[in-house]
């Protein structure tokens, strides 16, 4: 958290305050569910079989708990991580739970150990897919346009790539005429240099033809084998993570595959989805080296079912909120993730914890011909999109292919998040300067809606943007965010701010029902206002008989409507929502003071559905002067709107007051 005065007057006056958003922030940390969890399938208690043991001193010292290990017959595997957290493993493999307790209440009673924990094993899903022949696209025809590829007008550079030429999301058009303005950048002198990107992954090909002079072994670990070669398991199950390697880095002008969008970038890999997963793998692979490696890409997360809510662990969530706070010296680490592929199973990303963060940057996928794929989840927290490939007679993703191959076939919204995560470091490269905040407002600032426009459930938030569930502000435009990003000055410090609804008792619900809650946020209650607004989180608590009938929806004082959950029809979860961050990034830039309300309805045919709503808060991320000296600035106490009534019909009223009061200010510039 930030704060603007200096004053120690400031924060003496305003410790209970501070100690209460402590007290909100650990608990967050701590109840955040997690459907993936190892439970037993009777008692539904954790699983009794740890998969890693996590031991953590007081500080880092690798010897001490080399001999502490040694001494109850165990080892150190890998790496610290976290600071001074230790993976422990017993030298004989499995052993009696007995003796183990024995063994891990010695240790325990060592002066210099904080703990020693557990971790059970985590579900999380490569966010590829293998081609669906039997799915059809938006309009319900079938296409067969391979060849569509060959008549391309590809712009010719001095690249002797074989594949090159066939890498139309790069420097060519897509079906409609569009690109992502990649070319543009090239020219202008930018290709990754001195920007390091490392994938999460299932590892990397290190010696690959066509990654091996921009490798990085300063970005790379193992971290499921505990050494330092990332190089993935010989079978076709791991080879997700060259692939992706392969979009970003992949070397140009020496005869191999294509080209990547940054193909002078350093790249590295981190093998973590190549064995059991946990929290503490996760984190120590989203810990490792931050002040190295600039960008973190991640192509995976929780199942993508339409059934699951999962997201980042304890410990995971520490370690991007230190990548954040002090990777890159303080500018802080830039996360990519693929915003998931459970589209056809009616699941969304406001159920995944990943893309839920404010600290991680979200990227959708559009088809070639610019359409929603069949495989796409939707939600409000989107920022932008990158092209993918949908069935197989389109045009796909090229890229490199383990062992020492290539591919026309990388696809769904695994192949997204390498393409954004190379278009920003073209953006560091132009600007090394830039901290993660600002990423996220260039990317969302540039991006181009118009490609995809045709697509249904576009509309327009209240400071003019053009916002999707599917696409979130639009197509990725590389030009355009290096132009941007060499002109660009730092953001302002955030700020954050708690609006705890405060409900009598909790609210018990029946059947098919609607119910509006609304806050009224004038200032900060610590005094710290935000006018101009970034991310928007809602943090709930509801139990109810069919988790997948829930709907939730918020309304922004300035009219704007983000669905943060839609109905799940595959979620048959009979314990609801706890403590859960959903998030919505379409009300960016917009003044938060006035009326916010949440609807929380139930569409079920199921009379006897029956639950409980217990508790939210809205949290609010923004800055309380314009980000750019050329932005709008908003009038200290200026009041948008009169109080309304909360019915059907609400949000169609205060979205005409927007338009009359932008009609307005319009007029009066003119």
């Amino acid at each position: 958290m930030y704060f603007n005065s200096p004053s120690t007057n400031y924060y003496i006056k305003n410790i209970p305050y501070h100690i209460s958003l402590l007290i909100i922030y650990f608990q967050i940390i701590q109840s955040i569910q997690h459907d993936s969890e190892c439970l037993n399938d009777s008692t539904r208690e954790p699983c009794i079989n740890p998969i890693h043991t996590i031991l953590t001193l007081k500080d880092r010292d690798d010897n001490l708990a080399k001999s502490i290990a040694q001494e109850h017959g165990m080892y150190i595997k890998g790496q610290p991580f976290l600071g001074a957290k230790y993976f422990l493993e017993h030298k004989n493999g499995t052993i009696h739970r007995k003796k183990r307790s024995i063994i891990h209440e010695a240790i325990n009673r060592h002066h210099n150990v904080v703990s020693i924990t557990f971790d059970n094993e985590k579900k999380v899903v490569k966010r590829g897919y293998l081609y669906n022949d039997n799915v059809k696209l938006m309009n319900g025809l079938e296409y067969d346009k391979s060849s569509d590829i060959n008549r391309l007008q590809i712009p010719s550079l001095p690249f002797t790539d074989p594949l090159y030429k066939e890498q139309w999301y790069l420097i060519g058009k897509d079906g409609n005429g569009y690109d992502m303005n990649i070319q543009e950048a090239w020219l202008m002198g930018y290709s990754g240099k001195n920007v390091t990107i490392t994938i999460l992954d299932d590892g990397i090909q290190i010696d690959h033809p066509d990654l091996l002079n921009n490798y990085d072994p300063m970005a790379s670990i193992d971290v499921n084998d505990g050494d330092d070669n990332p190089t993935p398991s010989n079978n076709s199950e791991n080879k997700h993570g060259t692939r992706c390697a392969g979009e970003v880095a992949a070397v140009a002008n020496n005869n191999e595959c294509g080209v990547g969008v940054a193909y002078k970038s350093n790249i590295g890999g981190i093998r973590m989805l190549d064995g059991p997963f946990s929290d503490a793998i996760e984190a120590a692979a989203l810990s490792f080296n931050q002040n190295h490696i600039d960008i973190y890409s991640a192509s995976w997360g929780p199942a993508d079912d339409g059934k699951t809510f999962d997201g980042p662990g304890p410990k995971a969530r520490e370690a991007i909120y230190n990548g954040i706070k002090y990777g890159r010296n303080g500018k802080g680490n830039i996360f990519v993730w693929a915003s998931g592929n459970g589209g056809f199973k009616q699941d969304s990303c406001s159920a995944d914890g990943y893309i839920t963060s404010i600290y991680t940057l979200s990227i959708s996928s559009a088809t070639y011909y610019n359409s929603k794929p069949w495989y796409l989840e939707e939600c409000p927290s989107i920022i932008a999109t990158t092209h993918s490939s949908s069935r197989k007679n389109q045009p796909g993703i090229i890229t490199t292919d383990a062992p020492n191959g290539c591919t026309k076939a990388h696809s769904g919204t695994s192949a997204s998040a390498p393409i954004a995560a190379g278009i920003i470091a073209l953006a560091l490269e132009a600007n090394p300067s830039l901290t993660w905040r600002d990423i996220q407002h260039i990317v969302l600032r540039t991006a181009n809606p118009i490609p995809l426009l045709d697509n249904p459930g576009w509309s327009t938030n209240g400071v003019g943007r053009k916002i999707s569930n599917q696409f979130g502000y639009g197509l990725m435009d590389a030009g355009a965010i290096v132009k941007l990003s060499k002109v660009w000055t730092t953001v302002p410090e955030q700020r954050k701010c708690i609006y705890k609804y405060k409900m009598v008792e909790p609210r018990i619900v029946n059947g098919n029902f609607q119910i509006n809650f609304t806050i009224n946020v004038n200032d900060c209650p610590n005094g710290d206002s935000i006018l101009y607004l970034e991310h928007v989180q809602v943090i709930s608590t509801i139990k109810y008989s069919k988790r997948g009938d829930l709907k939730l929806t918020l309304l922004s004082p300035s009219g704007t409507k983000s669905i943060i959950l839609p109905i799940r029809s595959q979620d048959d979860n009979k314990n609801g929502i706890n403590r859960w961050p959903f998030l919505t990034v379409q009300m960016w830039g917009e003044d938060p003071r006035g009326e916010w309300i949440l609807m929380i309805e139930s569409l079920t045919n199921d009379n006897t559905s029956n639950g409980t709503i217990y508790d939210w808060d809205l949290l609010l991320y923004g800055t309380d002067k314009p980000v750019q000296p050329s932005d709008l600035s908003y009038l200290p106490k200026m009041k948008l709107f009169q109080k309304s009534e909360t019915k059907n019909g609400f949000f169609e009223s205060v979205t005409e007051k927007v338009k009359k009061f932008y009609q307005f200010i319009q007029t009066f510039l003119e």
